[in-house]
């Protein structure tokens, strides 16, 4: 869905209807005159509010804040050299100041409340009975989605189902179930009331609502109830894995049947809004996609090679574990459809004997032997110039790079704005998620079953029968392993591994830089200083254990 829509009605969405529920300061901006009173009691403002409903979407997906929540500080990834917050990837001192935490807080509150507007005032915002269901539905999936987030992240935090519509200087501390009641409650309308389809991309569907309501039943340890909503989009014939994997991440083939929600990045990039005062309060830049900076190794001051579009802007952010390496097998499709080890002459200034087009830097997660090494005219870096022995970092600068999320279609070498959608949810996890619960349930050879589905597509020609499992495979710590390969890098690992206990150790067991300074308290992230200094409660809103 294109945030385009939210300026062709001519409204201003005023400030008072967007502001976080706990700031205690409030600066208005509303130069039209206009209200929410008198703007979302028509159906064409209502779409307004429901469309920049939508855009909070925008500030943790294909955002460097939100990978270093979501996927940093894991098992699988850790600092590269132009890594901004070693603090949420290493917990090098992490505290209340925080940028990224504080942005998405800040973001995601006012997301809340807008939803809540939203679905106090449609009863009046003239829209018919049909699309009223409609539309409540997506306010609900959303106010769902962003609540997850919250209570995953920071625990027991601020809960309201009410609009703000003035200063609030005091918050809530209210328990994860609670919330939790209101997202299961919110998703099973939503699944109940939202379409199979919708006729603008990146519309919350029946499906998405099903999907993202299996992914909350697992994190709650509601194992049949996952399986069923699971099955359900799986039984609905909707949707179909890509027959190849590396083809989900063709720039030609984002909108595929595969991806069951996503968030739509426009190849306009000016209507990607990279500065925004209409629908966010605050003004401030969200923009396009920008996961296709932050997983490059630094190429470009290699010999033989220079930045182009083709191998992209490396902020050289993370790098993959050692452990994360080797999870793929060498039947497994995956490792060459999410990773890139070679690097192709490019410049006009090359080492003699390397031409245009030929390999100038090479990449591998296994060792080389030195006698071949040394035959080769191009860089090499192996397993023992990028890790230490311990899997401990040795070279942050040179390693496998991620390119899933690359785009060759950029306009201009240096740009940073990527129209690539993001999936937030896609099939492959649904049948991981049906797999996890079916194991759960004591069904071994279910779970095993549902695994062999993604294993089927993953498997290089003719290794189909290797990349099989059995039942006896089927353990917790395989599935995460699975969910790794499938899904690296996809904004999801954290909460994978907090919501099964097993962030803690498995960072200690694989991530060895990032465990250096992990401590029990990092299973939850410090609540914003700004936020608490904003309250007057103090003494009852105060922050997370191990936090200053």
């Amino acid at each position: 869905m294109k945030s385009y829509i939210l300026k062709k009605a001519g409204f201003l969405v005023v400030s008072l209807l967007l502001m976080t529920s706990c700031e205690n300061v409030l600066d208005e901006y509303n130069p039209s005159g206009l209200t929410a009173e008198t703007v979302f009691t028509t159906p064409e403002g209502f779409e307004t509010l429901v469309n920049a409903a939508y855009s909070y979407q925008r500030w943790w997906y294909g955002k460097e804040e939100g990978y270093n929540v979501s996927e940093t500080g894991t098992d699988i990834w850790t600092s590269g050299a132009g890594e901004v917050y070693r603090d949420l990837t290493q917990y090098l001192n992490l505290q209340g100041n925080n940028g990224a935490l504080t942005s998405l807080w800040r973001e995601f509150y006012a997301a809340v409340n807008l939803c809540n507007g939203g679905i106090s005032r449609i009863e009046k915002a003239g829209l018919s009975a049909s699309l009223r269901l409609v539309r409540e539905g997506e306010l609900r999936f959303l106010r769902a989605f962003y609540y997850w987030h919250l209570v995953e992240t920071w625990g027991n935090v601020h809960f309201t189902t009410q609009e703000t519509n003035g200063i609030v200087s005091t918050a809530n501390r209210t328990n994860a179930e609670t919330i939790y009641n209101q997202i299961f409650e919110d998703l099973k309308y939503a699944v109940t009331n939202l379409p199979a389809t919708q006729a603008q991309y990146g519309r919350a569907t029946k499906g998405a609502a099903q999907a993202f309501l299996a992914r909350m039943y697992l994190t709650r340890g509601l194992n049949k109830e996952a399986l069923e909503m699971a099955q359900a989009v799986i039984n609905s014939n909707t949707y179909k894995l890509e027959a190849n994997y590396a083809d989900l991440w063709k720039m030609s083939n984002l909108k595929n049947k595969e991806v069951i929600h996503a968030i739509d990045y426009s190849t306009n990039l000016v209507i990607n809004d990279l500065a925004n005062s209409t629908s966010n309060p605050y003004g401030h830049s969200r923009g396009s996609n920008n996961g296709h900076l932050l997983f490059l190794m630094k190429y470009d001051d290699r010999p033989g090679m220079t930045r182009d579009i083709t191998n992209g802007r490396p902020f050289n952010r993370y790098m993959p574990t050692r452990f994360l390496l080797d999870l793929y097998s060498d039947d497994d499709a995956r490792y060459e459809g999410s990773f890139m080890q070679a690097w192709y002459a490019n410049s006009n200034s090359r080492p003699a004997g390397i031409n245009l087009g030929d390999t100038a830097v090479y990449c591998t997660r296994k060792e080389i032997p030195d006698a071949f090494e040394a035959t080769r005219k191009y860089p090499t870096y192996d397993r023992s110039k990028i890790y230490n022995a311990d899997g401990t970092v040795k070279d942050n600068l040179r390693y496998p790079t991620l390119s899933k999320f690359m785009d060759p279609t950029r306009a201009s070498l240096n740009e940073a704005q990527s129209a690539r959608d993001v999936f937030v949810i896609r099939l492959a996890e649904v049948y991981l998620i049906a797999a996890e619960a079916q194991m759960k349930l004591g069904n071994a050879q279910a779970a095993a079953d549902y695994v062999n589905v993604v294993r089927n597509r993953a498997a290089k020609p003719g290794k189909a029968a290797a990349m099989q499992v059995t039942a006896s495979q089927m353990t917790l710590d395989f599935i995460l392993d699975e969910r790794a390969r499938e899904l690296a890098g996809e904004q999801i690992r954290w909460f994978d591994l907090k919501r099964t206990g097993k962030l803690l150790s498995r960072i200690r067991a694989y991530a060895p830089d990032n465990a250096i300074n992990l401590q029990d308290h990092h299973v939850l992230r410090p609540i914003p200083q700004t936020q608490l200094d904003a309250v007057t409660n103090k003494a009852e809103f105060t922050q997370n254990p191990g936090y200053q």
